[in-house]
C-alpha cells in the first residue's frame, strides 16, 4: 500500500515508519524540519517536507495515497499566546480539506481517550472538535484511534521528584491509571492502516492499568528512591503550580480540567465500555529504566 503519515519521526512516527516499510509498504513522511529528511530516507521512506498548516502541500502529500495517519502536533504549552483548542480545529480542518481534495478514502486519525465528551475535559476537547471535524467526511473510512496516557507524559514529574521527593498531582494516588506506550499505539496504528474499513471505528490503545500509588512505586524503585509517593492535591493546588512552572494559563487550566475529569472517572467511562481486547506489550517496568535513564 501507499500510505502517508504525520508526524515526522516522532514517538509514534519513527516506530511506525519502520514496521510499515519492513512490511514492504510505500511510506511517505510528512515532517516540518528539512533535517528530517535524511533521516527518513534512510528508513527507507520518502520524505515530504513541509506545514500541515499548508492545505496545498498536504494535499499535494496526500495524493496517490491509499491511506493516510494524521495527528495535531503538539502546541507549545509555554507560549502565552497559544490558542489550543483554536490550533487543532484549523489542523483538523486542513486535514479534512486535503483528504477531499486529494481523494484519500481511508485513514487513521491520532485522537484522544475522552474525545468522546463535549464538555468537562480540558485539553481532550481539542480532539473531540477534530473528530467532530473528520466525521463529516461520510465518503472516507475513518478510524478514531483514542490511546490512554503517555508514559512519557511522566517525564514532567523530575522536576517535582528531585526537588520534592513526591508525585502530586489532581488525579492518581489510589486510582487507577491507564498508561499506553508511543511504540504499541504505532503497532496498533500500523494493524489498523491496512484493515479495510466502511465508515466509522473507535479504536482504544493501553499498555497497562496500575493505580497512581504503583505507578509511583514503580518509578521510585527504578531512580533510587523506593519510598516515592503519588499525593493527591487539589485543582487549586495543581493549577497554580502548573502556573509556577511557566505553563500558559489556559493550558494549565485546561491540564486540571483534563485530569479533574480523569479522577471523577469521566474521562475513562468510554475506554471501559469499550476496553481493548489485548493490551500493548510495553510496560511501565519496561519504561521505568527509560526514565531512571533520563531522571539521573
Amino acid at each position: 500500500m501507499k500510505i502517508t503519515i504525520t508526524g515526522s519521526l516522532g514517538h509514534i512516527g519513527l516506530p511506525l515508519t519502520k514496521e510499515l516499510v519492513q512490511k514492504e509498504h510505500s511510506v511517505k513522511v510528512i515532517s516540518s524540519k528539512a533535517e528530517k529528511q535524511r533521516d527518513i530516507e534512510a528508513l527507507g521512506a520518502k520524505a515530504a517536507i513541509g506545514s500541515v498548516e499548508d492545505i496545498h502541500f498536504l494535499t499535494d502529500s496526500f495524493s496517490g495515497a491509499d491511506a493516510v495517519y494524521t495527528m495535531i502536533p503538539p502546541g507549545n504549552f509555554l507560549d502565552p499566546g497559544i490558542d489550543l483548542m483554536a490550533y487543532s480545529r484549523r489542523i483538523g480542518e486542513n486535514y479534512a480539506e486535503a483528504i477531499l481534495r486529494s481523494g484519500v478514502k481511508r485513514v487513521v486519525h491520532l485522537s484522544s481517550i475522552g474525545a468522546h465528551l463535549e464538555k468537562g475535559s480540558g485539553l481532550i476537547l481539542g480532539h473531540h472538535a477534530v473528530e467532530v471535524i473528520l466525521n463529516r467526511l461520510s465518503e472516507v473510512a475513518v478510524t478514531f484511534m483514542r490511546p490512554a496516557g503517555f508514559y512519557y507524559n511522566l517525564y514532567g514529574f523530575v522536576p517535582m521528584i528531585k526537588k520534592e521527593g513526591i508525585i502530586s498531582a489532581n488525579y492518581g494516588a489510589d486510582e487507577m491509571l491507564i498508561w499506553v506506550s508511543p511504540i504499541d499505539i504505532a503497532s496498533a496504528i500500523a494493524d489498523e492502516i491496512v484493515m479495510p474499513l466502511v465508515g466509522r471505528k473507535i479504536r482504544y490503545v493501553a499498555s497497562d492499568e496500575l493505580t497512581g500509588n504503583d505507578t509511583a512505586n514503580i518509578l521510585g524503585h527504578a531512580i533510587g528512591k523506593p519510598d516515592l509517593k503519588w499525593l493527591l492535591v487539589s485543582d487549586k493546588q495543581r493549577k497554580a503550580s502548573l502556573e509556577a512552572a511557566g505553563l500558559n494559563p489556559q493550558i494549565a487550566a485546561g491540564l486540571v480540567e483534563m485530569f479533574a475529569s480523569q479522577h471523577s472517572g469521566i474521562l475513562t467511562e468510554d475506554y471501559y465500555r469499550h476496553k481493548p481486547a489485548v493490551m500493548g506489550k510495553v510496560k511501565l517496568t519496561d519504561f521505568a529504566k527509560e526514565f531512571a535513564t533520563a531522571f539521573n
